[in-house]
């Protein structure tokens, strides 16, 4: 097993508006792409435990052959630059991807 960190050439987080978050997982080969694509492992459950979110807060899971990428969207819990507001620009939120392991 390897982790998601190690297969993936860029994991990365950012606002997508002020209400959501999106999470991309990107990569530099096909054979990446498809092991990760292929195990099932990105969906909405691992995502909702990940995050602590419900399966109504992921707003969408995009497989994307041809870029070789991955992407996800997520409500946010605080709307961008509010109070209680830590990650303005969403850009600290790609963390708890790093250790997925992927078979």
């Amino acid at each position: 097993m390897n982790r998601l960190v190690d297969l993936a050439k860029v994991l990365r987080s950012k606002n997508s508006g002020p209400f959501e978050i999106t999470l991309d997982i990107l990569f530099d080969n096909p054979a990446s792409y498809n092991r990760v694509a292929e195990s099932g492992i990105i969906n909405v459950q691992t995502i909702c435990q990940l995050y602590h979110l419900e399966p109504a807060d992921i707003s969408k899971i995009i497989f994307f052959e041809k870029a070789l990428g991955i992407k996800v969207t997520y409500n946010r819990t605080v709307s961008s630059g509010t109070f209680r507001d830590r990650d303005v620009y969403g850009a600290q939120q790609h963390a708890p991807l790093m250790d997925i392991l992927i078979p």
